[in-house]
Protein backbone atom coordinates (compact mmCIF):
# COMPACT_ATOMS: atom_id res chain seq x y z
CA UNK A 1 0.00 0.00 0.00
CA UNK A 2 1.23 3.24 -1.04
CA UNK A 3 -2.01 5.41 0.08
CA UNK A 4 -4.76 5.68 3.22
CA UNK A 5 -7.49 7.51 2.90
CA UNK A 6 -9.87 7.87 5.75
CA UNK A 7 -12.98 9.17 6.81
CA UNK A 8 -13.24 11.36 9.75
CA UNK A 9 -16.75 11.16 11.92
CA UNK A 10 -17.54 7.32 13.04
CA UNK A 11 -14.07 6.56 11.21
CA UNK A 12 -10.89 8.27 12.49
CA UNK A 13 -12.63 10.07 15.57
CA UNK A 14 -14.29 8.09 17.91
CA UNK A 15 -17.46 9.19 20.15
CA UNK A 16 -16.11 12.11 21.59
CA UNK A 17 -15.40 13.37 18.12
CA UNK A 18 -11.33 13.14 18.82
CA UNK A 19 -8.63 11.49 16.86
CA UNK A 20 -7.55 8.96 19.56
CA UNK A 21 -3.54 8.74 20.43
CA UNK A 22 -3.68 4.92 19.17
CA UNK A 23 -4.83 5.81 15.85
CA UNK A 24 -2.74 9.35 15.87
CA UNK A 25 0.41 7.05 16.36
CA UNK A 26 -1.13 4.46 13.99
CA UNK A 27 -1.12 6.87 11.23
CA UNK A 28 2.24 8.46 12.25
CA UNK A 29 3.51 4.73 11.61
CA UNK A 30 2.46 4.71 8.32
CA UNK A 31 3.51 7.66 7.65
CA UNK A 32 7.16 6.95 8.54
CA UNK A 33 6.59 3.68 6.34
CA UNK A 34 6.70 6.07 3.14
CA UNK A 35 2.60 5.33 2.95
CA UNK A 36 1.19 8.88 2.04
CA UNK A 37 -1.80 9.70 4.46
CA UNK A 38 -5.18 11.65 3.14
CA UNK A 39 -8.32 12.23 4.83
CA UNK A 40 -12.04 12.41 3.15
CA UNK A 41 -14.62 13.77 4.68
CA UNK A 42 -18.19 15.52 4.24
CA UNK A 43 -16.88 18.04 6.66
CA UNK A 44 -15.28 21.36 5.69
CA UNK A 45 -11.68 21.92 5.85
CA UNK A 46 -11.65 23.64 8.57
CA UNK A 47 -13.99 21.72 10.67
CA UNK A 48 -11.47 19.04 9.58
CA UNK A 49 -8.58 20.27 10.64
CA UNK A 50 -9.53 21.05 14.30
CA UNK A 51 -9.23 17.10 14.97
CA UNK A 52 -6.27 16.42 13.50
CA UNK A 53 -4.48 19.58 14.21
CA UNK A 54 -5.49 18.50 18.11
CA UNK A 55 -3.16 15.86 17.77
CA UNK A 56 -0.34 17.10 15.26
CA UNK A 57 -1.36 15.07 11.94
CA UNK A 58 -0.33 16.90 8.90
CA UNK A 59 -1.95 15.57 5.84
CA UNK A 60 -4.42 16.74 3.12
CA UNK A 61 -7.99 16.83 2.98
CA UNK A 62 -10.41 15.99 0.76
CA UNK A 63 -13.78 17.71 2.22
CA UNK A 64 -17.37 17.72 1.25
CA UNK A 65 -17.34 14.61 -0.03
CA UNK A 66 -14.68 15.63 -3.10
CA UNK A 67 -16.56 18.56 -3.89
CA UNK A 68 -12.86 20.46 -2.75
CA UNK A 69 -9.29 19.02 -1.85
CA UNK A 70 -6.69 20.98 -0.30
CA UNK A 71 -3.40 20.17 -0.23
CA UNK A 72 -1.21 19.79 3.59
CA UNK A 73 -0.85 23.27 3.83
CA UNK A 74 -4.42 24.28 3.15
CA UNK A 75 -4.33 25.61 -0.33
CA UNK A 76 -7.19 24.78 -2.39
CA UNK A 77 -5.92 22.26 -5.10
CA UNK A 78 -9.50 21.07 -6.78
CA UNK A 79 -12.97 22.07 -6.56
CA UNK A 80 -16.20 21.01 -8.07
CA UNK A 81 -19.26 23.27 -7.65
CA UNK A 82 -22.92 22.22 -7.98
CA UNK A 83 -25.19 23.82 -10.69
CA UNK A 84 -27.15 26.32 -9.23
CA UNK A 85 -30.40 25.41 -10.89
CA UNK A 86 -29.56 22.28 -9.17
CA UNK A 87 -29.11 24.37 -6.26
CA UNK A 88 -32.56 25.54 -6.33
CA UNK A 89 -34.42 21.97 -7.11
CA UNK A 90 -32.83 20.93 -3.87
CA UNK A 91 -33.67 23.78 -1.84
CA UNK A 92 -37.35 23.50 -3.07
CA UNK A 93 -37.35 19.41 -2.54
CA UNK A 94 -36.27 20.56 1.07
CA UNK A 95 -38.27 23.13 1.91
CA UNK A 96 -41.59 21.50 0.30
CA UNK A 97 -40.79 18.57 3.07
CA UNK A 98 -40.01 21.23 5.49
CA UNK A 99 -36.27 19.81 6.19
CA UNK A 100 -34.02 21.75 7.97
CA UNK A 101 -30.31 22.17 5.36
CA UNK A 102 -27.22 23.60 5.09
CA UNK A 103 -25.35 25.20 2.10
CA UNK A 104 -21.73 24.92 2.05
CA UNK A 105 -20.16 27.27 -0.48
CA UNK A 106 -16.40 28.82 -0.76
CA UNK A 107 -17.45 31.70 1.77
CA UNK A 108 -18.22 28.85 4.19
CA UNK A 109 -21.54 27.20 5.30
CA UNK A 110 -24.96 28.94 4.90
CA UNK A 111 -28.42 28.33 7.41
CA UNK A 112 -31.69 29.64 7.98
CA UNK A 113 -31.96 29.33 11.42
CA UNK A 114 -29.21 27.99 14.28
CA UNK A 115 -32.13 27.70 16.85
CA UNK A 116 -33.58 25.20 14.10
CA UNK A 117 -30.45 23.70 13.86
CA UNK A 118 -29.77 22.84 17.59
CA UNK A 119 -33.34 21.65 17.87
CA UNK A 120 -32.72 18.89 15.12
CA UNK A 121 -29.76 17.89 16.42
CA UNK A 122 -30.93 17.47 20.18
CA UNK A 123 -34.34 15.45 18.50
CA UNK A 124 -31.19 13.20 16.69
CA UNK A 125 -28.95 12.92 19.60
CA UNK A 126 -31.85 11.94 22.06
CA UNK A 127 -34.01 9.59 20.08
CA UNK A 128 -30.80 6.96 19.07
CA UNK A 129 -29.30 7.83 22.72
CA UNK A 130 -32.07 8.70 25.15
CA UNK A 131 -29.48 9.07 28.30
CA UNK A 132 -27.61 11.79 26.83
CA UNK A 133 -28.14 15.09 28.51
CA UNK A 134 -29.57 17.55 26.44
CA UNK A 135 -27.34 20.44 27.48
CA UNK A 136 -24.58 18.89 26.61
CA UNK A 137 -25.87 18.19 23.04
CA UNK A 138 -26.79 21.62 22.81
CA UNK A 139 -23.29 23.17 23.49
CA UNK A 140 -21.73 20.23 20.88
CA UNK A 141 -24.31 22.29 18.47
CA UNK A 142 -23.04 25.14 18.96
CA UNK A 143 -19.80 24.26 18.79
CA UNK A 144 -20.29 22.64 15.71
CA UNK A 145 -21.60 26.13 14.17
CA UNK A 146 -18.66 27.04 15.09
CA UNK A 147 -16.75 24.49 13.98
CA UNK A 148 -18.11 24.71 10.31
CA UNK A 149 -18.05 28.53 10.15
CA UNK A 150 -21.98 28.24 9.70
CA UNK A 151 -23.58 32.20 8.90
CA UNK A 152 -27.36 32.47 8.92
CA UNK A 153 -29.53 33.80 5.86
CA UNK A 154 -33.30 34.03 5.09
CA UNK A 155 -32.39 34.47 1.24
CA UNK A 156 -31.00 31.44 -0.18
CA UNK A 157 -32.57 32.47 -3.53
CA UNK A 158 -30.34 35.34 -3.31
CA UNK A 159 -27.23 33.70 -2.15
CA UNK A 160 -27.57 31.07 -5.16
CA UNK A 161 -27.48 34.10 -7.68
CA UNK A 162 -24.73 36.18 -6.27
CA UNK A 163 -21.91 35.43 -9.13
CA UNK A 164 -19.12 34.89 -6.31
CA UNK A 165 -20.86 32.34 -4.62
CA UNK A 166 -19.81 28.54 -5.63
CA UNK A 167 -22.25 25.69 -3.76
CA UNK A 168 -20.10 22.24 -2.84
CA UNK A 169 -22.83 20.52 -0.82
CA UNK A 170 -26.18 21.20 0.45
CA UNK A 171 -26.81 19.30 3.44
CA UNK A 172 -30.29 18.28 4.75
CA UNK A 173 -31.29 16.55 8.21
CA UNK A 174 -33.98 14.92 9.62
CA UNK A 175 -35.56 12.20 11.90
CA UNK A 176 -39.67 12.27 10.80
CA UNK A 177 -40.24 9.35 8.80
CA UNK A 178 -40.86 9.64 5.43
CA UNK A 179 -39.46 13.30 4.92
CA UNK A 180 -36.08 12.45 3.48
CA UNK A 181 -37.30 9.65 1.59
CA UNK A 182 -39.50 12.08 -0.27
CA UNK A 183 -36.92 14.69 -1.24
CA UNK A 184 -34.50 11.52 -2.67
CA UNK A 185 -37.72 10.42 -4.71
CA UNK A 186 -38.05 13.93 -6.23
CA UNK A 187 -34.37 14.21 -7.09
CA UNK A 188 -32.81 10.95 -7.58
CA UNK A 189 -34.23 10.95 -11.32
CA UNK A 190 -31.93 14.57 -11.93
CA UNK A 191 -28.32 13.60 -13.61
CA UNK A 192 -27.18 16.68 -12.43
CA UNK A 193 -26.91 15.10 -8.39
CA UNK A 194 -25.03 12.89 -6.25
CA UNK A 195 -27.24 11.94 -3.28
CA UNK A 196 -25.51 10.37 -0.59
CA UNK A 197 -25.36 9.96 3.63
CA UNK A 198 -23.80 10.30 6.45
CA UNK A 199 -25.67 9.30 8.58
CA UNK A 200 -29.63 7.34 9.16
CA UNK A 201 -30.73 10.91 9.18
CA UNK A 202 -29.06 13.08 6.48
CA UNK A 203 -28.86 13.07 3.19
CA UNK A 204 -25.96 14.68 0.96
CA UNK A 205 -26.02 16.37 -1.85
CA UNK A 206 -23.14 17.27 -4.44
CA UNK A 207 -22.06 17.84 -8.24
CA UNK A 208 -21.63 14.03 -9.68
CA UNK A 209 -18.33 14.20 -9.95
CA UNK A 210 -18.07 15.15 -6.28
CA UNK A 211 -17.68 11.99 -4.78
CA UNK A 212 -14.76 10.25 -2.49
CA UNK A 213 -13.94 7.84 -4.87
CA UNK A 214 -13.64 10.17 -7.96
CA UNK A 215 -11.38 12.90 -5.72
CA UNK A 216 -9.37 9.27 -3.81
CA UNK A 217 -8.35 8.32 -7.45
CA UNK A 218 -7.20 11.58 -9.07
CA UNK A 219 -5.38 12.62 -6.19
CA UNK A 220 -3.71 8.86 -6.73
CA UNK A 221 -3.36 9.26 -10.29
CA UNK A 222 -1.55 12.72 -9.64
CA UNK A 223 0.84 11.01 -7.38
CA UNK A 224 1.72 8.22 -9.57
CA UNK A 225 -0.14 5.72 -7.55
CA UNK A 226 -2.49 3.11 -8.83
CA UNK A 227 -6.18 2.14 -6.49
CA UNK A 228 -4.82 -1.53 -6.47
CA UNK A 229 -2.21 0.27 -3.37
CA UNK A 230 -4.77 2.10 -2.25
CA UNK A 231 -6.42 1.59 1.15
CA UNK A 232 -9.63 3.58 2.30
CA UNK A 233 -11.60 3.30 5.40
CA UNK A 234 -14.84 4.38 6.75
CA UNK A 235 -18.46 3.63 7.93
CA UNK A 236 -21.04 5.30 5.87
CA UNK A 237 -22.54 5.56 2.61
CA UNK A 238 -20.74 8.51 1.62
CA UNK A 239 -17.58 6.14 1.60
CA UNK A 240 -18.63 4.09 -0.76
CA UNK A 241 -17.46 4.95 -3.66
CA UNK A 242 -13.69 5.09 -2.49
CA UNK A 243 -13.97 1.76 -0.44
CA UNK A 244 -15.21 0.01 -3.70
CA UNK A 245 -12.10 1.94 -6.00
CA UNK A 246 -9.43 1.40 -3.17
CA UNK A 247 -7.75 -1.95 -3.65
CA UNK A 248 -8.08 -2.23 -0.20
CA UNK A 249 -11.43 -1.00 1.28
CA UNK A 250 -11.97 -1.54 5.15
CA UNK A 251 -15.38 -1.39 6.55
CA UNK A 252 -15.14 -0.02 10.30
CA UNK A 253 -16.81 -2.40 13.17
CA UNK A 254 -20.15 0.39 13.31
CA UNK A 255 -20.63 0.20 9.84
CA UNK A 256 -23.92 -1.13 8.37
CA UNK A 257 -24.02 -4.90 7.22
CA UNK A 258 -24.56 -2.96 3.72
CA UNK A 259 -20.81 -0.87 3.92
CA UNK A 260 -19.50 -4.23 5.07
CA UNK A 261 -20.38 -6.11 2.05
CA UNK A 262 -18.80 -3.99 -0.44
CA UNK A 263 -15.37 -4.19 1.81
CA UNK A 264 -12.62 -6.52 1.64
CA UNK A 265 -11.76 -5.47 4.87
CA UNK A 266 -13.45 -5.08 7.89
CA UNK A 267 -12.23 -3.45 11.98
CA UNK A 268 -12.65 -2.80 14.95
CA UNK A 269 -15.20 -0.02 15.76
CA UNK A 270 -14.81 4.20 16.04
CA UNK A 271 -14.26 3.25 20.03
CA UNK A 272 -12.14 0.69 19.64
CA UNK A 273 -9.06 2.78 17.52
CA UNK A 274 -10.44 0.58 14.68
CA UNK A 275 -8.72 2.56 12.31
CA UNK A 276 -4.90 1.74 13.94
CA UNK A 277 -6.37 -1.43 13.95
CA UNK A 278 -6.72 -1.45 10.19
CA UNK A 279 -3.22 -0.31 9.79
CA UNK A 280 -1.38 -2.37 12.28
CA UNK A 281 -3.10 -5.50 10.25
CA UNK A 282 -1.96 -3.98 6.93
CA UNK A 283 1.46 -3.03 7.46
CA UNK A 284 2.28 -6.68 9.53
CA UNK A 285 0.98 -8.05 5.76
CA UNK A 286 3.05 -6.16 3.87
CA UNK A 287 6.43 -6.44 6.31
CA UNK A 288 5.88 -10.24 7.47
Amino acid sequence: MKLFATDLDGTLLNEKHEVSQENAEAIRKAQAHGIEIVVATGRSFNAARKPLDAVGLDCPVICLNGAKVHDKDGKVTSTIPLDKAMCHKIKNACQNEGIYFEVFTNEGGFSSSREKFLEVMIDIAISAYPDLDEDMVRERGKQRFQDEDIQVTNDFQALFARNDIDVYKILAFSIVEGELINVNRQLQSETGIAITSSGDSNLEFNHPDAQKGIALKLFAAERGIEMKDVMAIGDNYNDVSMLKMAGRGVAMGNSDEAIKKVCNYSTKSNSEHGVAYAIEEMLEEIYQ
